[in-house]
């Protein structure tokens, strides 16, 4: 064993470790923190000023972070922001949690991971780990990485060691979180693999090693293809169900009865977070340098993409039923956060739905405790009070978030008509026929 993996080895079983999180959002903050909790003193690059500041002041601004527990570290000195990359060479862990998302033609846009490569290589210093969390195609780390990082002259494997462990994190989770959620890692090399293997363990309940850089990124996107073909599967049914004058979701709980050879997925007005529409056409892309079509992946998204369009239409359907002109109607949508109980407005479908409401020139307003107000699409929109007397005054209400804390059975007792895409009106007992599902 060469001095400086032996001497880095040390410093992560010790914990003297100086550990580098680049990107505090909802990956790399919860990450921050569960090191510091172990004693490791943490140092996170954030370029968003805003988010390091509040990081200092011991402010918290994730769903999944306690705030007693960031408070804490912070008051201890065990977790620093910072808006630049000049500490690099006093740490002796860096693990990159940035943004990885798509062009508008669907290729994979690799910016941010290529800046912190870049800023990273000048400060690089033997006796270093780097892992990249962030969800890419497989052959990022060895093909984008590597030869960045090993322009400053140093060797992987010998000089300076370099992993993948993509991250799993499900926002909102009370369950599963950093800590007790299996973690996959591959390095781009044996000694890279072993110094990143125990550096993970000394904070993950369960660490699994794969052969390569790699394998892991590849395990990823495989997970959320898994997701997005198998709810693209139960939106198509639904497609089905609304031709045929079905319930769709009578028809799946019913299928989800078996105890065997079955796993429960539920329609809705589409995919959204940065997983399910974004990572599965990274590997779409990836495929095709093999000159491989994953058919499944396309179609997949195809349909998923596509159900926006569909709750924008079968609302058009149920106001027209009502006697009343899209034009000349005023629909309350219910969330705007990609799934319930969270903070997280990215790629939501939700948004979709209101744009193209928006575009048969009906008046929208929207209402979500969790999201204030969002910019996107070129609108820009702010939450309203959820009063009676604006449920009583919109001709529908279209519930595209089910969020816990809001009580269906008082909406559609003021509601003239409730377009539910999410089934989050099961319970409700009476009124049922103001109903209308997905």
């Amino acid at each position: 064993m060469n001095s400086c993996k032996a001497e880095l080895l040390a410093k992560i079983r010790d914990r003297s470790a100086l550990v580098g999180v680049v990107g505090l959002g909802y990956v790399g903050l919860p990450f921050a923190v569960e090191k510091g909790k172990v004693g490791y003193r943490v140092i996170g690059i954030e370029q968003n000023p805003k988010r390091a500041e509040k990081i200092n002041r011991g402010e918290n601004y994730i769903l999944d972070v306690k705030d007693d527990e960031l408070k804490m570290l912070v008051e201890k000195g065990l977790l620093a922001a910072e808006t630049d990359f000049r500490s690099v060479p006093k740490m002796d862990v860096i693990v990159i949690c940035v943004p990885t998302p798509l062009t508008k033609n669907l290729t994979p846009d690799l910016q941010y991971v290529e800046s912190v490569t870049r800023s990273i290589a000048p400060y690089l210093r033997r006796g270093q780990l780097v892992t990249l969390e962030s969800t890419t195609y497989p052959g990022t780390t060895e093909e984008v990485m590597l030869p960045m990082l090993e322009s400053s002259g140093l060797k992987a494997g010998k000089d300076f060691y370099l992993a993948h462990s993509p991250e799993r994190v499900d926002p909102g989770n009370k369950r599963y979180t950093t800590k007790n959620t299996f973690k996959v890692v591959g390095g781009v090399d044996p000694e890279s693999l072993e110094v990143a293997m125990e550096f993970y363990s000394q904070t993950i309940e369960n660490v699994v090693a794969v052969s390569c850089a790699k394998a892991a990124e590849l395990s990823k996107v495989f997970e959320n293809t898994f997701r997005a073909v198998n709810i693209a599967l139960v939106n198509e049914m639904a497609l089905l169900c609304d031709r045929m004058g079905l319930n769709v979701w009578e028809v799946l709980d019913a299928a989800f009865t078996k105890p065997f050879g079955i796993m429960p997925f539920y329609p809705g007005p589409g995919v959204g977070g940065h997983c399910i529409p974004i990572d599965p056409h990274y590997l779409e892309w990836k495929a095709r340098e093999y000159n491989f079509s994953t058919h499944f992946i396309s179609l997949a998204g195809e349909i998923n993409r596509r159900m926006p369009e569909f709750v924008k239409e079968k609302t058009v359907r149920i106001l027209n039923r009502q006697g009343t002109a899209p034009s000349r109607a005023k629909a309350l949508v219910l969330g705007v956060a990609y799934k319930k109980d969270i903070e997280d407005g990215r790629e939501s479908p939700a948004i979709d739905v209101i744009k193209l409401l928006l575009a048969e020139r009906m008046e929208v307003v929207y209402h979500d405790p969790f999201i204030p107000a969002f910019r996107e699409h070129d609108i820009s929109m702010e939450s309203v009070p959820l009063t009676e007397e604006l449920v009583k005054g919109v001709d529908i209400v279209i519930i595209t978030t089910d969020h816990s804390n809001i009580d269906y059975q008082w909406v559609v007792d003021h509601a003239k008509c409730v377009f539910d895409t999410r089934n989050a009106t099961r319970g409700v007992k009476s009124g049922r026929e103001k109903i209308i599902l997905l």
